[in-house]
């Protein structure tokens, strides 16, 4: 018996089909009354008015966990797809349904990263390997105590945090170092004598191909690192143990079995993200491995985004042994599987995820589209084995989610992100102070790694709260930058921005947002849209087929609009301002000596200044010494 009260209120429609459900309160939630609600929730159970609610059910689920333990009500549910959801900070593992789109049951865990030498950014392949078991088996809990048949499970889908490089002993199974995550700086010096030896020093030298500039962004350069730098890593290349692959690989090769037959494979819109993968061909690219010199053996086989690429082989010891012989029939990078959860299928759609990055993507079809402001091409998606690839200009930025964790944990002026929100509401403004969040460099449209971190404008009167709210901005001016570049690339301005990721929960973000874009901003009710694309291409791969993804069998999204609220002028004010700021952040670091090893500046770091002032020395001798004594 549960006493508290439970509110299931009505929202709109979450597909073509529904019809909105009454509000309505309950005092008491019994087993019988448990099991005939969510009956009336579910679609497919006999009788159902088929008129389910994502919100209610997700508002029903902590209140009926007893209650429908102890029912002896079977819900039948229709076909069920899984998503492993691997982010940079956290891993999460999620169960829709195929029909509906509905979010059912979830788990979440964090991940730990850690910070060795300033610029580096490490974490544990073992950790996150564990984090996903840990998911899983959290979720299958949950549904057990819904009632809910894990075996309607037909198909799980993988997405992860993209670019970040692991490499692993294919015989012991084990990492040879810790994963090198994207945001890591490691390889600035890699990047600048790879861009010094290219014609004309043109960081866009491979772009051709690749659709990218030569970046610590991405993964040829850290893994080029790792064989530099690591004994393991050398050692294991050149006794051909070693096995490369970004997290979906090292996910789906130990899902399914790892050393004993695991499946060594990514997806398209991974391989584009390493600078070894031609987006023309769709291949790795031998001319591009050359150039890094990366040996082709040791990358995975490259597969579409949706078609089965092994069974799950989980130990039955584990919790999570019931998801054994389940196929793994979706891979898609983070970014992209947010684009096909957002249902941006037509060419010009966009969305905007607000992660521990930002990351704009915009549809441009079926052929790549080379930017001319500072955008990537890149792989949307290829949703099967023969259908053609989809392409995307993408603007990505560095440090969105990344600079709320930051002022928690390194500056301690908040203890979560809900309190950054609340701070910055009660002054409405940043009172002239602006914040350049460039910790990692500048990325999109720049692609300036000597730039860092700034903060300028501060006054006696500026207090944590003016900071606040100036961090939230510095998210909204970045996403201001790359929608600027975008609309130029595309000629054809976007009128609304779609949104989704973590952030978007701040509501002051989002008005600050469609206040600094001077277009609406729409955000959808479901926020786990990158979990959903992943389902999606799982349960649509052929085999599997228990996803429609035909526009007519589409579920329509329910969604929330913030509309601009100040004027354009005031926007473009503020705007100017911040691009002063950004400017000044840049060509502060660079990997020359600055110093003499006792933190003070030598002069002799300027080679032609040593000179002159050397040059100038002896010449003051050799007169002194040619004059003679007076």
């Amino acid at each position: 018996m549960i006493s508290e009260r439970l509110n299931v209120y009505c929202r709109e429609p979450t597909c073509l089909r529904h019809h909105p459900l009454p509000s309505v309160q309950y005092d008491v939630i019994t087993p019988r009354l448990a099991a005939r609600l969510w009956s009336e929730l579910d679609p497919l159970s006999p009788g159902a008015d088929r008129s389910p609610v994502a919100g209610a059910r997700s508002s029903l689920e902590p209140h009926m966990n007893g209650a429908m333990a102890a029912s002896s009500h079977r819900i039948t549910l229709g076909p069920l797809v899984a998503a492993i959801d691997q982010g940079t900070s956290s891993t999460r593992f999620l169960v829709f349904n195929a029909k509906t789109a509905e979010l059912l049951s979830h788990h979440q865990v964090e991940i730990k990263q850690s910070f060795p030498k300033e610029g580096w950014v490490e974490e544990d392949p073992k950790e996150i390997l564990n984090s996903v078991f840990e998911c899983m088996e959290r979720t299958c809990e949950k549904l057990t105590q819904l009632n809910i048949d894990i075996s309607n499970i037909k198909a799980i889908g993988v997405t992860n945090q993209r670019e970040t490089t692991l490499v692993w002993d294919k015989e012991t199974g084990e990492p040879l170092y810790n994963a090198i995550v994207w945001l890591d700086l490691r390889t600035q010096s890699t990047v600048e004598r790879l861009i010094n030896k290219t014609p004309g020093r043109n960081k866009n030298h491979l772009k051709h191909k690749t659709g990218l500039p030569i970046s610590t962004y991405f993964s040829a350069v850290k893994l080029r690192w790792l064989m530099d730098n690591v004994d393991e890593v050398r050692d294991a290349v050149v006794s051909h143990r070693a096995m490369f692959g970004t997290v979906d690989s090292w996910l789906i090769w130990c899902l399914t079995g790892g050393k004993s037959g695991g499946v060594h494979c990514t997806d398209v819109t991974n391989a584009s993200r390493t600078m070894l993968f031609n987006i023309h061909t769709l291949e790795w690219d031998p001319e591009l491995c050359k150039y890094f010199g990366i040996p082709m053996e040791i990358l995975p086989r490259v597969r579409s985004s949706s078609e089965i690429y092994g069974l799950m082989k989980i130990c039955s010891s584990r919790k999570s042994g019931a998801l054994s012989g389940i196929p793994i029939s979706g891979c898609l990078g983070d970014q992209s599987a947010a684009l096909v959860g957002q249902m941006c299928f037509q060419d010009g759609q966009a969305k905007n995820t607000y992660g521990t990055g930002c990351f704009l993507l915009r549809n441009t079809g079926p052929k790549p589209v080379m930017s001319d402001h500072g955008l990537l091409t890149t792989v949307a998606y290829k949703l099967g084995r023969d259908t053609p690839a989809c392409y995307a200009l993408e603007g990505s930025v560095a440090i969105a989610g990344a600079v709320v964790r930051w002022l928690q944990d390194n500056l301690g002026i908040i203890g979560s992100s809900e309190e950054l929100e609340k701070l910055a509401a009660s002054v409405g403004t940043s009172y002239g102070c602006y914040f350049v969040p460039a910790f990692s460099g500048l990325y999109a449209p720049y692609w300036e790694p000597s730039a860092r971190g700034i903060i300028c404008g501060l006054t006696q009167f500026t207090n944590k709260s003016h900071l606040a709210f100036s961090a939230l901005e510095a998210v909204c001016f970045q996403t201001r930058e790359i929608l600027d570049a975008m609309n130029q690339d595309s000629g054809i301005p976007l009128t609304q921005l779609q949104v989704d990721g973590g952030m978007t929960s701040n509501r002051l973000l989002m008005q600050l947002q469609a206040d600094i874009l001077c277009i609406p901003v729409v955000k959808p009710s479901m926020p786990e849209t990158t979990a959903l694309g992943a389902a999606m291409a799982a349960g649509s791969a052929e085999g599997v087929s228990v996803w429609s993804l035909k526009p007519e069998d589409l579920s329509a999204v329910t969604s929330e609009k913030f509309e601009p609220q100040i004027n354009p002028e005031e926007s473009e004010l503020r705007y100017a301002r911040w691009k002063k700021a950004v400017q000044k952040s840049m060509n502060w670091e660079t990997t020359e000596p600055v110093g003499n090893g006792n933190g003070e500046t030598s002069i002799f770091c300027s080679v032609p200044l040593g000179f002159f002032i050397m040059g100038s020395m002896l010449m003051l001798v050799g007169a002194r010494y040619l004059a003679g004594p007076r």
